[in-house]
């Protein structure tokens, strides 16, 4: 009786802490939460099978506890916030030279717009985004319809 009840016990902590490993250290489906799993549900089994229906009560609710408890505590103790990323990144995109374009200029596309490629408008090089998805070969004259935050608006320019 002691030793089925230490072998309960025994599987049921290997489960709780493949599947802390799993949670906190190894995010995804990966060995530990498969192994913590079957020793969970494994440990849980062999409690019903080998000990009755109470003590099978009991596993499974004192492994969801534990399982629940260790989660809480993990979360709150400063032991996750010594391995967590807390770097904020405040730079950002220099795009000062789309203000030297304005709608209606006009220019030829570096590469092609599949449909975002290099433009090159006003001897400044830009990301240029074709205003209806339309592939635009490199080399191609091209006009802007807006310029937006990060890109301009660009359609083929039509041969007058």
């Amino acid at each position: 009786m002691t030793l089925n009840l230490i072998i309960v016990i025994a599987l049921l902590i290997l489960g709780v802490l493949f599947m802390l490993v799993e949670i906190f250290l190894l995010p995804g489906i990966s060995i530990a939460g498969i192994a913590g799993a079957i020793f969970l549900i494994g440990g849980i089994a062999y409690a019903y099978l080998f000990l009755g229906s109470t003590a099978g009560n009991i596993s499974l609710a004192a492994s969801a506890a534990a399982l629940g408890g260790t989660f809480v505590w993990l979360l709150r103790s400063k032991s996750l916030r010594k391995i967590s990323l807390d770097t904020n990144i405040e730079s950002t995109v220099d795009n000062t030279n789309l203000q030297k374009m304005v709608a209606g200029d006009t220019g030829i596309t570096i590469s092609r717009l599949n449909p975002i490629g290099k433009v090159m408008v006003n001897d400044v090089v830009a990301e240029g985004k074709s205003m209806d998805g339309e592939f635009i070969d490199e080399d191609t004259e091209i006009e802007i319809v807006k310029v937006e935050t990060y890109n301009v608006l660009v359609k083929r320019k039509n041969a007058h």
